[in-house]
C-alpha cells in the first residue's frame, strides 16, 4: 500500500492529547486503537506529513489490518475523517479537532449524565454500525450533483453548526441512498436530533435505523411517532423512571390510559405523582387501579379528581369515632375482671 496522506487540522509544536479525548473515548476504546490514535497526533503534529501503513503496524507490534480497524473505528467516533479512493482505499486522513474541556473530567461526568426522559434512548454505543455498507466516493460525487441532495447537505451544516467531514456526509448520504429515506424525512430527522441536543451525525444514523424498523417512511408518521415516544416519556418521568425505554408492558398501560380510557398527560401524571407517594416507586399497575377507579367515576378533569378528594374527606370527617368493645376501651382489659370485697378482706384479717 502506498503512503498515506496524513493532516492534522490543529497546528501546534508538541504533541497534544486533549482532556476531551483522556475523559471521553479513550476508556471505552480498545487499547490498540489508542495507540493508532496518539501515533497519528504524533506524526501530524506539525500540521501535516505521510505515514506508511505498514511502518506504523512494525511500530505498534501488530498487523496492518490492525491499524485499519483502528482508524475505521476512530472514524466512527468522529475523530478522524478518512478520503477514499475511487477502489475504497484509504487515499488521505484528517484528524478532526477536539474541544479542551475546562477541567478533567468534565467531559466524562457530562457524558454519564442520563437522558432527558422526553425523548427515546438510543444507545449509540451499544449496537455497531460498523457492518453498514460504505458508500464510495464515486457514489458521493454521484449523488452531489442532484440540487436535492446539495440543499439537505447545506441545510445538515446549518443545524449542526459546522461544515460536514467526509465521513458525515457519508452517513447522511447513506440515510439516502441504502435506508431510503427521502431529503424532507433526513432533514427532520436532523432537526429533530439537534433539538432534542444531539448534533452527532453517528446518533442521527442510530434514530434513522429505528425509525426504519418501524415502518417510518414520512415526515408526518415521523412527527407523530415523535409525538407518542413524547406521552411515553412524560408518563416514565412521572413515575421517577428516566435514562431508559418504556417495555412492551408499560407501553400496553399507557395506551389504555390515553386511547381507551382518554385520559389527559395532566390526570396520568397525577395518578402516577400519588403512586410513587404511596408505595414509594413507580408502579404501573397500582397506577392502574387509581385510574381504571378515576374512569368509573366519570373523571374527566383534575378538579373532578379535586371533587372527589374532598366528598372523600367530608365522609370520612362525618363518620363517628369507633368505639371500643373493651370495658374501658383498652384491648388489654378485654377479660372477665375479678370482683374483691376489701371490707370482707380486712374483718378477716383483724380477727385471725
Amino acid at each position: 500500500m502506498a503512503s498515506i496522506r496524513l493532516e492534522n487540522q490543529k497546528q501546534d509544536g508538541y504533541t497534544l492529547l486533549p482532556d476531551e479525548f483522556t475523559d471521553k473515548y479513550m476508556a471505552s476504546a480498545n487499547g490498540e486503537f489508542v495507540k493508532v490514535y496518539i501515533s497519528l497526533l504524533r506524526i501530524s503534529r506539525g500540521g501535516s506529513g505521510t505515514f506508511d501503513m505498514a511502518a506504523m503496524a512494525d511500530l505498534l507490534c501488530c498487523n496492518e489490518r490492525d491499524v485499519v480497524r483502528a482508524l475505521k473505528y476512530w472514524a466512527e467516533q468522529g475523530l478522524v475523517d478518512m478520503q477514499f479512493s475511487d477502489n475504497d482505499e484509504i487515499e488521505s486522513l484528517t484528524i478532526c479537532p477536539l474541544p479542551v474541556s475546562g477541567s478533567s473530567g468534565t467531559a466524562l461526568r457530562e457524558s454519564r449524565k442520563a437522558v432527558p426522559a422526553s425523548e427515546p434512548v438510543y444507545d449509540i454505543e451499544k449496537e455497531s454500525v460498523q457492518a453498514r455498507p460504505m458508500i464510495t466516493a464515486g457514489r458521493v460525487n454521484e449523488l452531489r450533483q442532484d440540487q436535492a441532495i446539495v440543499e439537505l447537505l447545506f441545510v445538515a451544516e446549518q443545524y449542526i453548526g459546522k461544515p460536514l467531514s467526509s465521513n458525515e456526509m457519508r452517513r447522511i448520504l447513506y440515510f439516502y441512498d441504502v435506508i431510503s429515506m427521502t431529503p424532507d424525512l433526513i432533514q427532520y430527522l436532523i432537526e429533530y436530533c439537534v433539538s432534542h441536543g444531539h448534533k452527532s451525525v453517528r446518533y442521527m444514523e442510530k434514530v434513522a435505523l429505528a425509525w426504519k424498523e418501524e415502518g417510518i417512511t414520512t415526515v408526518k408518521q415521523a412527527q407523530d411517532n415523535a409525538e407518542k415516544r413524547s406521552c411515553y416519556y412524560q408518563i416514565l418521568k412521572a413515575m421517577g423512571i428516566t435514562g431508559r425505554n418504556p417495555v412492551d408492558e408499560e407501553i400496553t398501560y399507557m395506551n389504555t390510559w390515553i386511547h381507551d380510557y382518554g385520559f389527559s398527560l395532566d390526570i396520568i401524571s397525577e395518578a402516577c405523582g400519588r403512586t410513587v407517594m404511596k408505595t414509594g416507586q413507580g408502579s404501573f399497575q397500582y397506577t392502574e387501579r387509581i385510574l381504571s377507579g378515576w374512569k368509573d367515576q366519570n373523571v374527566h378533569t383534575l378538579s373532578d379528581i379535586q371533587k372527589l378528594d374532598e366528598e372523600y374527606r367530608r365522609k370520612k370527617e362525618s363518620q363517628p369515632p369507633r368505639k371500643s368493645s373493651s370495658p374501658r376501651g383498652n384491648r388489654f382489659n378485654n377479660f372477665p375482671q375479678r370482683q374483691y370485697d376489701f371490707s370482707e378482706y380486712e374483718k378477716k384479717l383483724v380477727t385471725g
